[in-house]
């Protein structure tokens, strides 16, 4: 438009002047711009481009291939496109970044009448998280630069990376308590309405216990054996609020506690025990845009944020998978865990009293929590004296300043864990079955 008004404005000073030769450079000029005008808007809307990603789910270390096809459907031919694959700010934050480009993803290029191009890129997924792959920007204009289109061309994808999933030995998260309806090692009261098997009859046995018809099969008596119940099974309060995990120690210390909830769900899972989850967190998922790809821009800058993820989300509603016994439990949580990110909705606090209604009494409360707080410690101890199985994760790396998280709970009973590393999820849990 500047260039118009300019064109326009020197046109009127020549007819001021009389200046036949600057009115025809100014026509000339005034032609070359409605000309390159309209070929740059002719160019953009015979474009169009398709994405083709390898995979959707990918685990950490995995190589994503990424194909973009770029078409010109017109007859007249393109001399320049821009071909830009945007992929989400976040995956670039930190370093090394959660996607790691091992090729370029911008491409600059020619295309005659209905003839289509490839860009092929790859990148290793680095870290665990919730990526929109897309949309894709393309950028032409005529051969002088007066004119430049901006299209935002395909829809996004969304590239699912799971956490990494350690094996812990020797995990037990059986409770002590003489309710619930599951085998475990410490038996400590017999369900008399779940047979495990039949035994020869020791002197003492009550008549109650005899299998009459064992005893008459066989000639000799013969008792019944029953199966141990107790609590068991957990629910894992995972504390991912923003004030929790200071900058320097980002991303390593939020990581390390998916990794610590993902693994222990997994171990639990494999126990056929119940398994819930529970977090202040925020899901990735509720952050991307749905709409508005199908744009025609004037500015490089503004197609780029018309295809990113939106960045402001005022959930304060939890995250949960209510705690069961099913076999998708750890898909659920898995999946969940994939996509959740740090929030500053509610607190540790607040997520108990809003939740724990919905938290079952017959499974283990484990909370993993990386900072001092004074109302968490108050939330959790409330817990225990409301007659919950409590444990905690303190997720730090100073013995310090886990001797004056864990002080409090364990004066209230509550057992504690140092969760320093990943060397430490392995082992987290011999404390409880020494116990």
């Amino acid at each position: 438009m500047k260039w118009v008004i300019g064109a326009l404005f020197i046109l009127g000073i020549s007819f001021i002047i009389g200046s036949d030769l600057l009115a025809y450079a100014m026509y000339c000029l005034l032609t070359l711009i409605a000309v390159s005008r309209w070929l740059s808007k002719n160019w953009a809307a015979q474009l169009s481009a398709t994405r083709a990603c390898s995979q959707l789910q990918a685990e950490i270390d995995d190589h994503i291939g990424i194909e973009l096809e770029v078409t010109n459907h017109g007859t007249l031919p393109v001399p320049w496109i821009l071909l830009e694959d945007i992929l989400s700010r976040k995956a670039f934050q930190h370093t090394p970044p959660s996607l790691e480009l091992k090729s370029s993803r911008i491409q600059l290029t020619m295309l005659r009448g209905h003839q289509s191009k490839k860009l092929k890129y790859h990148f290793k997924c680095n870290r665990r998280g919730f990526y929109q792959l897309g949309p894709t920007v393309l950028e032409t204009g005529d051969l002088f630069g007066l004119h430049r289109r901006f299209q935002v061309r395909t829809q996004p994808q969304y590239l699912t990376v799971y956490p990494r999933v350690l094996p812990i030995d020797g995990y037990d998260l059986a409770s002590r308590r003489p309710i619930g309806e599951i085998k475990v090692t410490h038996r400590l009261f017999e369900d008399p309405t779940r047979i495990a098997g039949v035994r020869a009859y020791q002197e003492g046995d009550p008549m109650n216990r005899i299998h009459w018809r064992a005893t008459a099969r066989t000639g000799k008596l013969h008792s019944k054996i029953y199966e141990s119940s107790t609590v068991a099974g957990l629910t894992i309060v995972l504390d991912f609020h923003k004030s929790g995990f200071h900058q320097q120690h980002e991303p390593m210390r939020s990581e390390l506690a998916v990794t610590a909830a993902i693994s222990v769900a997994n171990t639990t899972q494999l126990l056929g025990q119940q398994l819930g989850l529970l977090s202040n967190g925020r899901d990735a998922a509720e952050r991307m845009r749905q709409e508005g790809w199908d744009v025609d821009l004037g500015d490089r800058e503004l197609a780029q944020q018309a295809g990113a993820m939106m960045d402001k989300n005022d959930r304060l509603r939890p995250l949960q998978v209510l705690t069961q016994r099913s076999s998708e439990q750890f898909y659920r949580i898995q999946e969940l865990l994939a996509r959740i990110e740090l929030a500053d909705g509610l607190n540790f606090a607040q997520l108990i009293l809003e939740a724990q209604s919905r938290v079952p009494r017959d499974a283990t409360v484990l909370a993993i929590i990386s900072k001092q707080d004074p109302q968490s410690t108050i939330a959790l101890e409330n817990m225990a004296r409301q007659g919950f199985a409590v444990s905690a994760m303190i997720n730090v790396y100073d013995n310090t300043e886990y001797a004056q998280i864990s002080g409090p709970l364990l004066s209230a009973g509550i057992a504690t864990y140092h969760l320093r590393d990943e060397e430490s999820i392995l082992h987290v849990c011999r404390k409880q079955i020494l116990r």
